[in-house]
């Protein structure tokens, strides 16, 4: 077994390790494809179950665990688990280029769902690593292993793309869902008192970690969360000082802005127009 880098069959791992209640923080990244998964997984405080086969990502320093499930059944667990070390990494296009699969922040109820094939094509890609590393290493197996792993990671990023498409019902319920939110957080006294909502506050709302709303909004709409409200606001601006004959500062104020300048610096940017010059151009 490498130091840095392990692929490991589930089938083979301790039942200590499945101990009821059991919580772990691990310090490298986790690739884990679950099949016949009768256990409640734990991300942070929730719990969820899964009875099909998933492939979920965690990052250095998250927090899991595993508990049996209410029933108690003892079906054996199959899957495939690959850990790799962050020191694995260095001085490869992937010890900053990781970063930039979001799903790493999912949590794991935003796991990836796969098909039979897509399934055999990730497990193939696992034992490829699994022999890699368990042949006698030289100064091209570093390399060979890190491209096995980009193919896993771009795999997974086609998968994902996938499954937001494949899930339009579940999608359009979000963005309903969103659209709510927006409009209640952008009525004036909301405002007031709250200000304007964060990418953070409206993810939470929704049950969604902000990566993956992001994401499925982007694949959705083409704009992610944060355009998303900048764009209810500037729906609520134009219509403010449209219809009502409150100065630019009083709108901006009532918009959640400390600063008018602000304000004014992002409704022209999204409007081409400032905001006296908007207004103007409906007493032409």
């Amino acid at each position: 077994m490498h130091p840095s880098i392990s692929v490991l069959a589930l089938t083979a791992v301790n039942a200590e390790f499945l101990e009821v209640s059991k919580s772990m923080v691990f310090d490298f990244y986790v690739i884990a494809l679950k099949r016949n998964f009768n256990l409640n997984l734990k991300y942070g405080q929730h719990r969820y179950d899964f009875d099909e086969g998933v492939l979920y990502f965690m990052a250095p320093g998250q927090v899991f665990g595993m508990g049996q499930d209410a029933a108690g059944d003892s079906n054996e667990v199959k899957g495939w688990m690959l850990l790799i070390h962050p020191d694995f990494l260095w001085h490869t296009s992937l010890a900053k280029g990781i970063k930039r699969y979001d799903y790493f922040d999912y949590s794991v109820n935003e796991a990836l769902f796969l098909s039979d094939k897509e399934e055999a094509t990730i497990v193939s890609i696992l034992q490829n690593i699994r022999q890699e590393y368990q042949a006698n290493m030289d100064q091209f197996s570093q390399h060979i292993i890190i491209n096995h792993v980009e193919a896993l990671l771009n795999y997974a990023d086609r998968f994902y793309h996938r499954q937001f498409l494949t899930r339009k019902i579940a999608n359009h319920q979000v963005l309903e869902r969103l659209d709510d939110l927006l409009k209640e957080a952008f009525s004036s006294t909301k405002l007031l008192s709250s200000g304007v909502p964060t990418v953070q506050q409206i993810a939470d709302q929704l049950h969604l970690s902000r990566n993956y709303l992001s994401t499925l909004l982007t694949i959705a709409t083409g704009r992610n969360t944060q355009q998303h409200i900048q764009d209810k606001l500037i729906a609520v601006a134009r219509e403010r000082i449209s219809t009502t004959t409150l100065s630019v500062s009083e709108i901006a104020y009532e918009l959640g802005f400390e600063h008018p300048q602000s304000f004014s610096r992002i409704f022209k940017v999204k409007t081409g127009m400032s905001p006296l010059a908007f207004r103007e151009s409906f007493r032409q």
